[in-house]
């Protein structure tokens, strides 16, 4: 099996027109692709490489072609109208986004309910010690309207300041911050999973999403509401041997931690501990990884967090653009 991103210059328009075509291309062979976001790269997308190389995916009778990364928005739904995949794994303002573009599309399940993976972290040797030191700083981020963006926002209301109070830096990029804060460009800079794992002894962590944010949705599995009935299928059993790969990396993190070093081509060490960190991870009482049931207030949350910033605009009627019933009956009531 292979895995790799599969660019693609279309634009979203091309993804509305691409979706009366989808629908029409189901077979009964249950074999099809899936996207995640960032997969190979983030921690979200951890699960399948377990689900892949334990053989949950076969398990439940469908066989994943391929698991196509991306960097994510609408890469990941250009992605998968091109690909003909009918699941794909992505952050809640780009779904909801592209839902209010027209696109026909579902939020079917909730696969990262917490933040967990990010920590804001400085030089050991910086004066900044908690987030109400930050006043004046030069703080690191991505890109405008970004998640690592609405964070930070939601670290400085809660340590008494606002964005004004620092100088924010655009970096592009985690790899291109640990750069600025090396040189000084930056005194501080969100970190996610695995990478604070790997630089954990060479920097201080200043704060803790999981510590200081209450639960936020962070990924969400979507579908358009077009497919075809064999996709339905498909769709169930990907969530069904997701939900197994969750429940095993709990039991058993250092081998899920092996298996994730394997698929994601990253030192051994440091997957077993992004694992352990994880599945041991709880933001008041809500673990990172979802086996799927919609906690609706985490993920209201999410989507507050994302207008305050502009990545999503509008008022949103989050229950109509939520579709449960592809989960299992068990975890289809949302909390």
């Amino acid at each position: 099996m292979k895995f790799f991103a599969n660019k693609t210059g279309a634009v979203f328009g091309a993804v509305l027109g691409a979706a009366s075509l989808f629908a029409l291309s189901g077979t009964a062979s249950a074999q099809f692709k899936i996207v995640a976001t960032n997969y190979g790269v983030s921690a979200n997308g951890m699960p399948f490489a377990i689900a892949v190389e334990k053989k949950m995916f076969d398990a439940e009778g469908i066989q994943v072609s391929e698991i196509i990364t991306s960097a994510g928005g609408g890469t990941t739904l250009r992605n998968m109208m091109a690909a003909n995949a009918p699941y794909a794994e992505i952050n809640p303002a780009a779904a909801i986004g592209a839902i209010q573009e027209g696109l026909d599309l579902k939020i079917i399940a909730e696969n990262v309910q917490t933040v967990a993976e990010f920590t804001w972290f400085v030089k050991n040797n910086s004066p900044i010690k908690t987030a109400a030191d930050l006043k004046g700083a030069k703080v690191g981020f991505n890109n405008p309207r970004s998640t690592s963006v609405a964070l930070l926002g939601l670290l400085l209301e809660g340590a008494g300041l606002t964005m004004k109070d620092i100088n924010l830096v655009r970096t592009g990029g985690f790899g291109e911050s640990l750069t600025a804060l090396e040189v000084g460009t930056i005194d501080m800079t969100p970190m996610t999973e695995p990478l604070w794992s790997q630089y954990a002894d060479k920097y201080r962590g200043l704060a803790k999403a999981s510590e200081v944010l209450p639960p936020l949705s962070n990924v969400v599995a979507v579908a358009l509401s077009s497919i075809s009935e064999p996709q339905k299928k498909f769709v169930e059993a990907v969530i069904r041997a997701r939900r197994n790969a969750v429940k095993f990396m709990e039991a058993n993190p250092e081998e899920a931690g092996d298996i994730v070093a394997k698929h994601y081509n990253i030192d051994r060490n440091v997957a077993r501990a992004t694992v352990k960190n994880l599945v041991t991870s709880r933001t008041n009482g809500i673990p990172y990884w979802g086996e799927g049931r919609i906690h609706f207030a985490g993920l209201d949350r999410m989507v507050k967090a994302q207008q305050s910033v502009g990545a999503i605009s509008g008022n949103v009627d989050l229950k109509s653009i939520i579709d449960t019933r592809y989960l299992p009956a068990d975890i289809r009531e949302m909390n």
